[in-house]
């Protein structure tokens, strides 16, 4: 049974952090050593990244918070709130973005109304609440209290795809199923200042956004869907279990991001795409450039940077990466459905049917990477130009005229 995706939307809060100017505050800290300071700078310019959103409204210049948690424009200090209250925030702020990205999705697939969902999946690693973001959900679109309800936590970067495999999964034993798939990420929220190399790298990083899909087989006339979910695949490469983690502290989340991590990457990334690509004749012994579109999770830079080298791929196919990374960070497990949207928002290709899989197919190759080291992988087909913009129907969609200014 063929199963395709309907509709891809993203979320992001309002507030902007300006990448140099955190790297500003963070560097001034007074806890830091020299060399701290050192890899303050190096980490934060070498990022790739422009501008990332936080929900963290105190850390804007204009915030007024009487009595500040996470930073004091007074003295300049980055503080270091403990795991309950960050947790708190994440309760009342991951759920706007899971709820908004949620709306965005239901508005933006025809022919699908919130009683049409039988399935709702939730995806989050940056935090915990119970009643959950899938009942917030449920309640704010007027889903039926019936849904099926799943929530994959604490996972990592690479949570997406399962969650969108499971959907698939539920499509094909069901072909009347409907299945709203939705990740949020509030990664800022475990930001903090120290001289440990994988703490300051994860502050040069990791932002917040939401991504949300509508997955299902059943034919809906006149609205063609926008891509065809063809295969997933789970690999785990036989070293790097150290060197990827995510734990929980009493000052909020613990990431760790060795610097091998893209050497791994680097060794394991054919052996990786091997199980996903052996599943269509078209692909096999294809130089891996031939498939139009790559997307790839930004993890970091030197992530796709060693991706785009071992695979031999263009620049122009690493543009969707490089750009959510250069305007929105890691925002985790909604990174690289921004990724996927941005190609799904480029035009259409006219290639003379040459793509893999036939004329007028346009393959996606996609992968993600998260603790352990695995690698998530998928392959999609891209069946529908993007449809029109539509007006924004909250403020955070709507592009700034310029970045706000930041303190962090």
């Amino acid at each position: 049974m063929t199963v395709y995706l309907r509709s891809l939307e993203t979320a992001v809060p309002p507030t902007i952090l300006v990448q140099p100017e955190a790297r500003a505050v963070f560097a001034a800290q007074p806890g830091l050593t020299r060399l701290g300071s050192r890899l303050v700078n190096t980490c934060f310019d070498s990022a790739a990244i422009d501008t990332r959103h936080t929900a963290v409204e105190e850390l804007t210049a204009d915030s007024q918070a009487e009595n500040p948690q996470f930073f004091d424009p007074a003295t300049g200090l980055v503080l270091s709130p403990s795991t309950k209250i960050r947790n708190g925030i994440f309760a009342t702020e991951a759920t706007k973005l899971f709820i908004e990205a949620a709306q965005k999705a239901l508005d933006a697939c025809p022919g699908v109304d919130a009683p049409d969902i039988t399935h709702l999946i939730t995806v989050s690693c940056t935090g915990f609440f119970n009643p959950g973001p899938d009942y917030k959900i449920v309640r704010a679109l007027g889903l039926d209290p019936a849904v099926q309800r799943y929530h994959l936590g604490f996972m990592g970067c690479y949570a997406a795809f399962p969650a969108l495999r499971a959907a698939k999964s539920f499509c094909e034993a069901d072909p009347d199923a409907t299945v709203l798939v939705v990740c949020a990420e509030l990664c800022s929220l475990h930001v903090r200042t120290s001289n440990d190399p994988d703490t300051i790298m994860g502050s040069a990083l990791f932002a917040d956004g939401a991504a949300a899909a509508i997955i299902t087989a059943r034919d809906i006339p006149d609205e063609p869907p926008l891509l065809r979910l063809d295969h997933f695949e789970t690999v785990l490469t036989p070293v790097g279990e150290d060197s990827m983690a995510w734990n929980i502290g009493d000052e909020g989340f613990e990431m760790v991001l060795g610097n091998y991590v893209p050497h791994i990457i680097d060794d394991h990334i054919i052996g990786a795409l091997e199980p996903l690509l052996s599943r269509d004749s078209s692909l096999q012994g294809l130089p891996y450039r031939d498939i139009q579109h790559w997307g790839i999770h930004p993890g970091g830079r030197s992530i796709l940077d060693k991706v785009q080298s071992r695979l031999d791929l263009s620049d122009e196919q690493l543009v969707p990466a490089r750009e959510t990374l250069r305007n929105f960070g890691n925002m985790s497990s909604a990174t690289v459905l921004f990724v996927i949207k941005h190609i799904l928002d480029l035009p259409a290709a006219d290639d003379g049917g040459a793509s893999p899989g036939g004329p007028g197919a346009e393959r996606i190759c996609s992968m993600a990477f998260g603790p352990g080291l695995t690698v998530e992988t998928a392959l999609f087909t891209r069946l529908a130009a993007p449809r029109p913009a539509k007006a924004p129907r909250h403020e955070s969609d709507a592009e700034p005229a310029e970045p706000v200014a930041v303190q962090v």
